[in-house]
């Protein structure tokens, strides 16, 4: 399971005396147990897709982080956020390369119009665009950013 891949390199990265991969694991762990806490009692642990979405809402950090403090000219915070988020989004499954999502976001559009998602007509507008992510971040299921998608079925609709 994810979650015990993370604790053992945890492990392995305290005994290495790594401190980069140490303190994110730290965080990433309490992270975890933070949204197992706020999910409530049938605690069995949150599932592999909930430990993505976490790792995932991590990896969104690190990016604004080192933007911001790139902005504000702290080089050296920028390189360590952007060092946190190597080691998170090794935890992460391969993401799609941009054909390859492409072709989910065309299939899905049409999907959405066979399935009558969309407001009735031949040809979906931006107003269908939440229907058509959320059909295709079934399908990625953590393959691929949400801003990503978004901007490629704007893009699409808009044609």
């Amino acid at each position: 399971m994810l979650f015990d891949k993370i604790q053992d390199d945890l492990k392995q990265a305290q005994l290495g005396r790594d401190e980069i991969r140490v303190s994110t694991l730290r965080l990433l762990i309490s992270e975890i147990h933070n949204v197992e806490i706020q999910k409530g009692p049938p605690a069995g642990g949150l599932s592999e897709e909930e430990i993505i979405s976490v790792i995932q809402r991590e990896v969104k950090k690190r990016k604004e982080g080192a933007l911001g403090f790139r902005q504000g000219g702290r080089e050296e915070q920028a390189q360590r956020e952007e060092s946190e988020q190597k080691v998170l989004e090794g935890y992460l499954p391969k993401q799609l390369s941009n054909e390859e999502l492409t072709k989910i976001v065309e299939s899905s559009i049409s999907e959405a119009c066979q399935l009558a998602l969309v407001n009735g007509s031949a040809k979906p507008s931006l107003q269908d665009m939440g229907k058509i992510i959320r059909l295709i971040m079934e399908k990625v299921k953590g393959r691929a950013e949400g801003g990503t998608i978004s901007a490629l079925v704007k893009e699409r609709l808009s044609k």
